[in-house]
This record gives structure tokens, sequence and C-alpha cells, in this order.
């Protein structure tokens, strides 16, 4: 019967920057400081912790290679020197083959030296992964003994895929399995993540800690989640969504009597007091797209030094959301609204954008751009729809104009509904730097606007969106008495529609045998087909879905293809 004991082990689910190799360094740093205090005698980090995550076509440059290489060895030095030494350190790095190739790898730091190099071996090539095409498989398994504890590592995607790695840990009689990973956030994805894991810590027959990051990255946001596992499958621990934090837990298992690649240290486990660890509670659906957007957004300005933000609030439901996704990521004093009535803006708009602002507490005020629209009407002779995109493209001028004075961040206000169908201006309220609900359905907007104000409700504080705003029909406000369902299916119909053309890749049958009208079917098709080539000129946003546009679904612009 295998002999078993004890080791104590420290998952830093923490947030990086992409490029910041310094002070992702003194990121690592603390954390060893805290896994040493804390006892832990091994501490894993997120994958590719050290470069920041997810790096792209960094990866492809020499000296970024070069610098990353050179960042892990003086880590290596620098934990020691800071009286860490006896750590085990697991953590990511962007490496080199002897090809010049960029490489996925996970260093194991110990005593100074980087002791052993694990290469991920299953590249994605799909989704937001694309850049690492390049990338050159490594070796298929690694075993450490740490405190007469055979670990076993593999990064992200290998255990995602059968075989390879995890098949051939499973054969060598492991102790524990270590994970490090950079997984972004997805609705519900956190589900699929603790099945695989589950799966996998059967199949090798021992623990498994996963390990990922959080924070935002450009259009990307990681929610953490990390999870820690039995040889069962039973949940151990699992980190809150979306938080900074040093998980340590001791785990029972097997000192193994395999033959691992490297002896570390090997005298027997002693027993101790175990500390007391905990399965965080799991966000509700609009929580954690909530956070996620929050996060997403809050470091993308914080990240790329912006001090303030900028929005045109026009009394409508997007824009007030995004107003209250901004209070909420850096505050509402740094948040800037500017309503921007035309000859068309009716009067509930200027109120509820009035309320909007009193209610979160932002910066607001009013420019009229009634008075620049008809110089350019009687400069350019234009009207019909030219004359109403004509009033998009003077507001987003202003915004921009505000955003070059004062330094502000344009935020553009675009819902996922408009973007699919091209129902938005080009140059007007396309504008912006960051788009925060750009994958979020209209119907998701209405649905997150009535949770927030709940949520408001139940913390005793005033509800951010206006009633008016979640309430009234929907108008770009560009001529008489307009509304969006003039041009628009009702979005609860569009949005079934658009959920099964784009986010299930179902194509035009799928949508008809799910009942829809075939008139109505081929007229979003089109529109989504016709309007590529607006989305690639759309701001970045936070991706939430596993089809956003942007990363994760890229039509063709000039096409003869007809689904109809």
């Amino acid at each position: 019967m295998s002999q078993t004991g004890q080791i104590r082990v420290a998952l830093a689910q923490i947030n990086p920057t992409v490029g910041d190799l310094k002070n992702n360094s003194d990121l690592i740093s603390k954390h060893a400081f805290d896994a040493a205090n804390a006892g832990a005698v091994v501490v894993v980090y997120p994958e590719m912790i050290l470069t920041g995550y997810p790096v792209e076509d960094l990866a492809n440059r020499p000296s970024f290679r070069a610098a990353s290489i050179n960042a892990i060895n003086e880590l290596a030095t620098r934990i020691n020197n800071e009286g860490n030494g006896d750590l085990t350190l697991i953590v990511g790095f962007l490496g080199e083959s002897e090809a010049g190739k960029p490489q996925n790898c996970a260093a194991v730091i110990h005593q100074g030296a980087i002791v052993a190099t694990y290469i991920k071996h299953h590249l994605p090539n799909y989704g937001v992964f694309d850049e690492y095409r390049n990338f050159t498989p490594g070796n298929h398994s690694l075993v450490i003994r740490v405190c007469g504890v055979d670990i076993g590592i593999a990064i992200c995607e290998d255990i995602w895929q059968s075989g390879g790695p995890v098949a051939e840990l499973a054969k060598r009689n492991i102790g524990l399995m270590l994970v490090p990973n950079g997984s972004p956030f997805e609705i519900n994805k956190y589900d699929a993540r603790l099945a695989l894991v589950q799966q996998r810590a059967i199949e090798i027959g021992a623990p498994l800690a996963y390990v990922n990051m959080t924070g935002g990255a450009d259009d990307l946001v990681f929610d953490g989640d990390t999870i820690v596992v039995g040889s069962k499958g039973e949940v151990i621990a699992r980190a809150p969504q979306f938080e900074e934090g040093l998980m340590v837990i001791d785990l029972d298992v097997r000192i193994s009597s395999s033959d691992p690649d490297l002896i570390i240290s090997n005298p027997p486990i002693l027993k101790y007091e175990k500390i007391k660890t905990g399965v965080a509670r799991r966000l509700g659906e609009n929580d954690e797209i909530w956070q996620g957007l929050v996060l997403g957004l809050r470091d993308y300005v914080e990240k790329n030094n912006f001090k303030s933000v900028l929005l045109g609030v026009s009394g409508g439901i997007d824009s007030a959301l995004v107003a209250a996704l901004a209070a909420d990521a850096i505050g509402a004093d740094r948040v800037y609204g500017v309503a921007l009535p035309s000859k068309y803006s009716s009067e509930h708009s200027l109120s509820d954008a009035k309320e909007l602002a009193s209610n979160i507490g932002l910066n607001y005020r009013i420019i009229e751009i009634a008075p620049m629209v008809a110089n350019f009407i009687e400069n350019l002779r234009v009207d019909g729809v030219a004359e109403e995109n004509l009033q998009a493209r003077v507001r987003g001028t202003t915004l921009m104009a505000l955003s070059n004075q004062e330094g502000h961040l344009v935020l553009a206000t675009g819902n996922k509904s408009e973007l699919a169908v091209g129902y938005s201006t080009m140059y007007g309220d396309a504008v912006g730097g960051f788009a925060p609900i750009k994958d979020l359905y209209k119907t998701q907007v209405w649905q997150l606007a009535k949770w927030r104000n709940q949520l408001a409700v139940l913390q005793g504080e005033i509800p951010p969106i206006p009633v008016n705003s979640i309430n009234k029909e929907p108008s770009a406000e560009l001529r008489p008495d307009q509304k969006d369902s003039d041009s628009l299916p009702d979005y609860k119909v569009l949005d079934q529609i658009l959920t099964i053309y784009i986010d299930q890749d179902g194509g035009r049958p799928a949508a008809l045998a799910a009942g829809f009208d075939a008139d109505l079917v081929d007229k979003v098709v089109r529109l989504v087909d016709r309007a590529e080539y607006k989305r690639r000129q759309y701001p970045p946003g936070t991706k939430i879905s596993s089809r956003a546009f942007g990363k994760d679904r890229r039509l063709p612009i000039t096409s003869h293809w007809n689904e109809s």
C-alpha cells in the first residue's frame, strides 16, 4: 500500500500586466514571501505570469523573448537572495527553442536556479490563442519530487487534450498535479473547467491544483477561479472569481515511488495542523458578467494610464449601463458624461441623462450639437440618412475633441445586437477607445440594468439607472419619432436569431428549424454579413461570450456567399 503524507502548496491567483517584466517580477516576489511565511513548500503561478498574458505577436520578437529569458533568470537569483530559496516556484514565462521559435514555458525555480523547464505541449489554434501558432511544442511530461512527493506539471490546454502529458503522468504514479493557466472568462465557463479538472484528477489518481490568473488584458478578462480537487474528483478548495489572492492549502498525497525527472527534496513529509480552506461562493450569472465587465474596463483604464473616461449620455439604456459600469470600475469622480442633444432629441432624453448623472454622481455637461449640424448641412447639402448619420458623426467628433483636449478615454456605448446588424454610424456612435458592452446583446443590457438597480436597493443605495431609461422604447433620435423598431425586429426576437447565427454558428437552416420566419431570418442574416466592415473598425471591448466580435468571429468583408 502506498505511503501517504502531507504537503503545503500555495496557489497565486494574481493579475499581471503584459510586457511589464519588472512589476510582474515584483508581484511574483511578493507572493513568494507570502507563501514562505505561510509555510508552503511549493508556490504555483499562472501561465506566462512573468510576461503577462496573452503576449500575442510580442512572442515573435527576439528582443522580447530575450528579455523574458533574462528576467526569469534574474527572478531565480532574486528569490534566493531575498531568503526564499528553499521554496520551489513554478513560474510561467516566454522561452525560446534552439531554432529560435517562441515557447510557452514554466520554470521550476529552487535555490537561486532554474532547475527544470516544462514546455507547453498542446498549442491551441483557435480563438484568442491564434498568436501561439508558431510556438514550439515541448516535453510531454515533467515530474519533480518535492518533500518526497512526485509532482507532475502541465500548462493549461495540455489538460484539455486526451493523451499527451496527462496520459503520461497517469502512468507515472505521481502524488500531485499542478496546472498553471491563462484561461479567459466566458459566461458559465467555470462549470466546464471544474468537470475537466475532476476528470483529469480521477485519471491520474491524485489531487490536482488548477491555478488561473485574474485581471484584464485588452479585450480579455481573466476570472481566476483557481480550483483544487482530490484524487476522486472531490472539490477541496476554490478561490473567489475576479479577485487577487494567495490560496494556501494542505493536501493529503501519496509519497510516490516513481522515477521523477528531478529530485528537489526527499525527506519525509511532516504532519502538521492543516490550514482550513473553503470553497468560495460561485457568482450568479448577472453578478459574474458585471464583475467581468467592471474588471475588464478598470484594467484597460489603469494599465493604459488613462486618468478618466468620457461618454455621450443620451438618456438611453446603453449609455446608462456603460456609465454605471464605469463608475463601479474607476469611481464616479473619474467619469465624464456629455449630453449632446440635437433638434430631434426629446425632453426625456435630457431629463433621463441628468437623472443618471445625479444618481451616479458623475461629471455632467450639455453641449448642443444643432448649430454644428446646421453648418454641416448648409455646406454639404445633405438630407435623409446622410443627415441622420451626420448628427451621430458630429457627436463623435465632439467627444473625440474633448478627449484630445482633456485627456479622457472615450467609451463607445454600442451593444452586440447593434454591432451584429450594423446599426451604428462609423465615426459617429462607433468612435472611442474602448467599448465595454460590445459583447452584450440588447436583451442582456436590459437584464443587467435591472439587476444592477436591484443590487443598489439591497445595499441601501440609489439605483444608478433611471427607470425610464430601462422602460422606454429604444431610439437613436436622428429623425422625428424614430424608433429602433422602425429598422430592426423586436430585440427579444432579434437576439434569439443572432444567438443561433453568431454564438452557435447555426446558419440559416438552424434559425429556420427554431421556428423563425424565413423572410425575417434572411433579413437578419443579410444585415449581419454586410456589417463586417463596420465591426472591424469598432473599438475593442471586454469579451464575455465564446463568440465575441473581433476575437472569435471574423468573416471576410468581400464575399459573395449568401446564406439564403
